[in-house]
């Protein structure tokens, strides 16, 4: 019954539009292991087809289907091949082992398939907390875990003893317990893969209230998040790094004349070109419109000087190949060195800024440094 009773709940969840699909798999394998185990302990009072059969078969398919749905939610083919062969193979197996002269093989065929269900499950949790940086991967890993040796228990202890033909023999305790566990186990992990969902709809809110949507770049929130981090690891004495403020050239006339296609397509190549030129812990983000804010943490000025004629360089070539613009769009940039986590985010920006309009009052398409390389040539 709170097998059933966590189905129900799980279904409920997608049915409230606040959860994605995922909970429908593990719903659906709840009431599959709920029914399973209800048909066994049926045994005797219904046909044996149903309490040996189809009771046996339907608990190791929503053990499948648990399975096949952590793989879908991490993004592999969930397998219904496998659901189907696991399927008729236990149906098979229970058909060839009826009746109490059985019941040994039955157990132990269930406890291998249960037990390596389990196993993969475990896996996939681990990989989702590693590759994902879901941590609640952990806690799954964590529930399902236990269970493979238990049902390896319960395999060795039905061999070791076969007199007793029941999932609970009173004159065999270590049997009772163990089948008593691995059922307490199934029922305490269904909330455990809510948590999975939970985790990963707070990650994509937090990814969308922290990054631009059309170029998937961090927004002014998102920076200021980053650079308050950086600035922590930097300690008291703050962070070297220098700002870089990059302004597109034109991109009103280009927004104008030629649509806001054109404009969203100039936006996106300049994120492209950011991304294949700086490094991996480099920051970018959109500071509004057609302006762009560039981190470079452990560079100083001369050095970032570098990197910014690189990036002008970049999206000068990448504009040149778009021959359906009116006109083609250069990047104005300025930038300043700073210590991050002394000063505010305003103050930095706006040394860059009294930079790029330095830039953009000489010619355009040019890069201009804020003191001290203010005054080189």
């Amino acid at each position: 019954m709170t097998c059933f009773l966590i189905g129900a709940t799980l279904l409920l969840a997608v049915a409230t539009g606040r959860f994605t699909r995922w909970p429908a798999w593990w719903g659906v394998s709840s009431l599959c292991i709920g029914t399973g185990l209800l048909c066994g302990a049926l045994r005797g009072h219904i046909p044996s087809v149903l309490s040996i059969e189809f009771g046996n078969t339907v608990n190791v398919a929503g053990a499948i289907l648990l399975l096949m749905g952590v793989r879908s939610f991490a993004g592999k083919p969930p397998g219904w091949s496998l659901l189907a062969a696991a399927m008729l193979a236990t149906w098979i197996a229970m058909a060839v082992m009826p009746g109490d002269e059985g019941f040994k093989g039955r157990v132990v065929f269930t406890a291998m398939v249960l037990g390596c269900c389990d196993a993969a499950i475990a896996r996939e949790g681990v990989l989702l907390a590693r590759r994902h940086g879901l941590r609640s991967g952990w806690i799954l890993a964590a529930f399902f875990m236990p269970t493979v040796p238990i049902y390896a228990v319960r395999a060795i202890a039905v061999i070791a003893d076969p007199t007793h033909n029941t999932l609970f023999p009173p004159a065999a305790p270590v049997q009772s317990w163990v089948a008593a566990a691995s059922i307490g186990f199934v029922i305490l992990r269904g909330n455990t893969l809510l948590l999975l969902v939970a985790e990963r709809s707070q990650g994509v809110l937090e990814n969308l209230a922290r990054r631009d949507p059309l170029t998937g770049l961090l927004n002014r929130s998102g920076l200021e998040d980053a650079l308050a981090a950086m600035a922590g690891r930097g300690g008291a004495g703050g962070l070297q790094a220098t700002l870089v403020v990059a302004d597109i050239d034109h991109f009103k006339t280009l927004n104008d004349g030629a649509g806001h296609a054109a404009g969203d397509e100039v936006l996106l190549l300049f994120a492209e070109v950011a991304r294949q030129t700086l490094r991996g812990n480099d920051i970018v983000a959109r500071q509004g419109g057609d302006e762009f804010v560039v981190v470079l943490p452990g560079l100083d000025a001369t050095e970032a000087m570098a990197v910014a004629e690189r990036l002008r360089i970049g999206f000068r070539k990448a504009t040149s190949l778009r021959t359906h613009w009116p006109i083609r769009p250069t990047l104005s940039i300025g930038l300043a060195q700073a210590e991050l986590g002394r000063r505010s985010i305003s103050d930095l920006l706006r040394e860059a800024d009294v930079a790029l309009y330095r830039a953009k009052r000489l010619g355009r398409d040019r890069v201009e440094a804020q003191s001290p390389l203010a005054a080189t040539p």
